[in-house]
């Protein structure tokens, strides 16, 4: 009952998918819900999709929650851990034990930030479409968690593979130049959505998590695209007194 299950969500997201792969669809937004899927579907704990600008270098555009994109952030400034390397070469890294010093020996200090964020096994996925690589995907387990078996592993590049069409399927992509541009729009925007994710928080005294939270629904009760929605906050064109306050989950009890 567990698999069928399962595999009617499985089935349900990805006609979710389907249905967002619009003309004019918020890339950023889709590829938020698509992290947050991964850790539903796979059953990790974290996720994080990462996009080559147009110089190639990796930048990280969704994560399923802010710690998570703040760990991405710090490989991505040391320029290591196994998304850089899965990214360079195409190849996946599954089930990098991070407790291990010699699978890890390439990366001590992305093991070791990510060791300290609780996470104990790394996987990477290439985000790519034939011989095109774009990105990767980059998931992450906490103690105590089995191994991503074949089926998991196919399962991720399935929603890698959907990620890297959702970002490339606009008609015009297949000129190369195009291509760039439109990428380097698409990382232009998180940045947008960052920065106004950063000032609601600060004016809610709110983590960033919960900030996102109302910042996002906000925007999708209101038809409004994230960045768009972003960039009127950041120049003050719009009231953020419409945005209704942050609902705050209590602590966990002790």
């Amino acid at each position: 009952m567990i698999r069928v299950a399962r595999e009617q969500r499985l089935a349900e997201i990805f006609v979710e998918v389907a249905d967002s792969l619009i003309d004019e669809f918020d890339v950023i937004d889709f590829l938020q819900n698509l992290s947050a899927r991964c850790v539903e579907l796979l059953g990790v704990s974290a996720a994080g999709i990462l996009l080559a600008d147009q110089y190639g270098d990796l930048q990280i555009i969704a994560a399923s929650d802010e710690h998570t994109r703040l760990l991405e952030l710090f490989a991505l400034q040391h320029a290591q851990g196994p998304c850089v390397e899965c990214y360079r070469s195409g190849s996946a890294r599954t089930n990098i034990n991070l407790t291990d010093l010699t699978a890890t020996a390439a990366w001590p200090q992305f093991a070791s930030r990510a060791r300290a964020s609780g996470f104990t096994v790394t996987h990477a996925l290439p985000l790519r479409l034939r011989t095109r690589i774009v990105g990767a995907l980059s998931l992450f387990q906490a103690a105590p968690a089995p191994p991503l078996g074949i089926e998991g592993v196919a399962l991720a590049q399935a929603l890698g593979d959907v990620a890297t069409i959702a970002i490339l399927q606009q008609r015009t992509l297949e000129q190369t130049y195009v291509e760039k541009g439109q990428l380097q729009a698409a990382l232009t925007s998180r940045i947008l959505v960052e920065q106004a994710k950063g000032v609601l928080a600060e004016r809610w005294q709110t983590t960033v998590d919960e900030a996102f939270v109302a910042f996002r629904k906000y925007a999708r009760s209101q038809h409004l695209r994230l960045s768009d929605f972003a960039r009127q906050i950041i120049e003050g064109g719009f009231d953020t007194a419409q945005i209704p306050f942050p609902v705050v989950a209590p602590p966990a009890p002790q």
